[in-house]
């Protein structure tokens, strides 16, 4: 399915296998840190190391980067993970202060949790003490957030505003085995739920809150409802970015196609579910499983099939005058192309062959451009940003190895870009096939920009 665009066609050039820790290896890739359990936020703290949450580990730690020596900071007893799941540890903001001598050196983290009534997912400020280098004194930011094993999303920044922006999946519904769950991206909240602390319907949104966890006074009104939501209508936003200037970035993972890279503003409807990518009727078409006519649970889900009693709809049957097209998408294909001709890929592995990336990151990087990572292709992609930010030009492909790159953070002097990677999982090796046999999998990775 590679060569189809420039995107797909530059993932069979990979570059060379990186090297022991220290050791700089061809193409300025190197080896930091192992031993690390799902790393999935990386910080540059102002301490000079990686501040580094471990989802299946449930653990704070920091990384030396001269060195890559780490130490815990934080186990968080209540997080909950599920083996192959998206849940667990996620998410992770430095308040601005931290460390500055001010009272306030504060982290921020996401996390899943048991709640009584089934998984739900919070986020909770703890207080950094520098002279034990440990983080304590945990307090609930906000809690009850949906959660599942699928589509957490979970990134957490802390915006130039001093507000928390944190993006929520769609949890995986209408799809695989929460096919009967609909998505619930369009569901906005109504004021009796706000009152009463019910975020059921913030699936498939970012959020933005005040530091205690209240509503902002400021944020956009969707359907006359003020809450926390800030943009609504993403399947899996794992990216979030500021500029210096303050504009807000974001990813978003296509279902088949169209990976996305958005310009988040508050109050712009991104299309999920109704439009992937652009709404240009390529290639997806929206198939509500849980409307069946004959009920869900008599239909077998398949990615390829839509049986005639699950109602579909085009991407240009939906007009929304909120909708915010993506600044860039990522292997748009046309409306006939056949998903299931990939031989390399048998069923298990199916996925992986689809002509998307599944972004997982974004950072800003140096002169004016995004650094976005890709999960299926171990790569990052430098997005040119232009016309201050409102426009990006074509992505490039840099630092590639055979790894699920999950996140990504730049060093004080913009130099030097510190990659995480997954534990586990598929990815696409150098002749594009799906493989399991990661180059480093746990790792923190550099590469010299």
């Amino acid at each position: 399915m590679k060569g189809l665009s420039a995107a797909a066609a530059c993932l069979l050039v990979l570059g060379a296998a990186c090297a022991s820790p220290g050791e700089p290896a061809p193409g300025g890739v190197r080896v930091v840190a192992t031993g690390l359990d799902d790393p999935y936020e990386i910080l540059w703290g102002p301490d000079g190391f990686l501040w580094v949450t471990e989802k299946s580990g449930a653990r704070v730690t920091r990384v030396d980067p001269a060195n890559g020596r780490k130490a815990v900071a934080l186990t968080v007893d209540d997080a909950r993970h599920t083996t192959g799941g998206q849940d667990g540890l996620l998410g992770m903001a430095l308040h601005p202060d931290l460390l500055g001598g001010k009272g306030r050196d504060w982290v921020y983290l996401a996390h899943t949790y048991d709640a009584g009534d089934g998984r739900r997912t919070k986020i909770v400020r703890y207080t950094y003490d520098p002279s034990r280098q440990v983080l304590t004194d945990p307090s609930d930011v906000i809690t009850g957030l949906v959660s599942s094993v699928d589509h957490q999303s979970g990134k957490l920044r802390f915006g130039p505003d001093g507000r928390l922006y944190y993006t929520i999946g769609d949890q995986g519904n209408n799809q695989f085995g929460r096919y009967c769950e609909p998505i619930e991206a369009q569901t906005l909240p109504t004021a009796a739920q706000v009152r009463a602390g019910d975020w059921s319907a913030y699936q498939g949104k970012v959020l933005r809150l005040d530091l205690d966890g209240s509503v902002p006074g400021d944020n956009p009104e969707f359907g006359g409802v003020r809450s926390h939501v800030y943009a609504t209508g993403f399947r899996n936003a794992q990216g979030l970015a500021f500029s210096p200037s303050g504009l807000l970035y974001g990813t978003d993972q296509g279902p088949k196609t169209d990976d996305e890279v958005n310009l988040v503003r508050p109050g712009g409807n991104y299309g999920w579910p109704h439009v992937a990518g652009h709404r240009d009727g390529k290639a997806y078409v929206y198939a509500r499983w849980a409307e069946a006519e004959n009920g869900c649970a008599a239909e077998t889900f398949d990615d390829y099939e839509i049986p005639p009693d699950v109602p579909t709809a085009e991407e240009t049957d939906w007009d929304d005058p909120a909708f915010t097209p993506p600044l860039v998408t990522f292997d748009t294909v046309a409306d006939d192309f056949d998903f299931r001709a990939d031989t390399r890929c048998d069923p298990s592995a199916a996925f992986v062959c689809w002509p998307t990336l599944a972004l997982s990151s974004l950072e800003p990087g140096p002169g004016g451009t995004l650094l976005a990572t890709s999960l299926k292709d171990g790569a990052v992609y430098r997005i040119p940003l232009t016309s201050g930010g409102e426009k990006a030009g074509a992505a490039t492909r840099i630092a590639d190895t055979v790894n699920r790159y999950r996140d990504t953070a730049v060093d004080a002097a913009g130099k030097t870009l510190y990659i995480a990677t997954d534990g586990a999982g598929f990815t696409r090796d150098a002749a594009g096939t799906p493989t399991r046999a990661l180059e480093n999998p746990g790792a923190i990775l550099s590469y010299a920009l």
